[in-house]
């Protein structure tokens, strides 16, 4: 499978998801997840990344978003999954308290043994495609889909009470991530 990213509309609207590989359950630690909470931040302030949902799952992560800057969604995105997965396999090195330290670094580095372009260790699977929501319809479809997901995980009973989300951008709060595009 192709590696590279399709976006054939570079103003579109994304829905894009990425696993840990083998689905490893890497963000237990609230630590991981807010390095990617940090990484959007900063997508959002220096590159202008739009952003209408996203929330991080135990193994993976979804996101809506649009580039309204410069640069093309493809870079935008490969920037940002390439420096999170940096900072985060960082992160489990020097984490004395990570428990799974060892486990988890051993089986990055077989995922980065079986691929031709990563060196040392492999965080993310590299199977995932970029989805262009192209109706009102099919992006609050996505959007559901994503907030319910922890729930039909069994975290929280209401998706807005699910903190690594922007379920509760969308209930009428505040969340985590600032300047959510609240999609009506």
């Amino acid at each position: 499978m192709s590696r590279n990213y399709k976006f054939q509309n570079p103003e579109g609207i994304y829905f894009v998801s990425f696993a840990i590989v083998y689905w490893l359950d890497v963000f237990t630690r609230n630590e991981y997840k807010n390095i990617v909470i940090d990484s959007l931040h900063f997508c959002q302030r220096e590159k202008g990344m739009e952003i209408f949902a996203w929330c991080i799952m135990t193994n993976h992560i979804h996101l809506i978003f649009r580039s309204s800057g410069t640069e093309k969604p493809e870079l935008l995105l490969g920037d940002f999954k390439r420096f999170t997965s940096n900072r985060i396999v960082q992160a489990i090195i020097n984490n004395p308290k990570e428990s799974r330290k060892k486990w988890l670094l051993q089986l990055f580095g077989l995922a980065a043994s079986k691929s031709s372009n990563v060196k040392h260790y492999q965080f993310r699977r590299h199977d995932n495609n970029p989805i262009e929501l192209w109706s009102k319809k099919v992006i609050k479809e996505k959007i559901n889909y994503i907030h319910n997901n922890p729930v039909k995980a069994g975290f929280v009973f209401r998706p807005e009470d699910y903190v690594y989300s922007s379920a509760v951008d969308y209930s009428g709060e505040k969340g985590l991530v600032e300047n959510i595009i609240v999609f009506s």
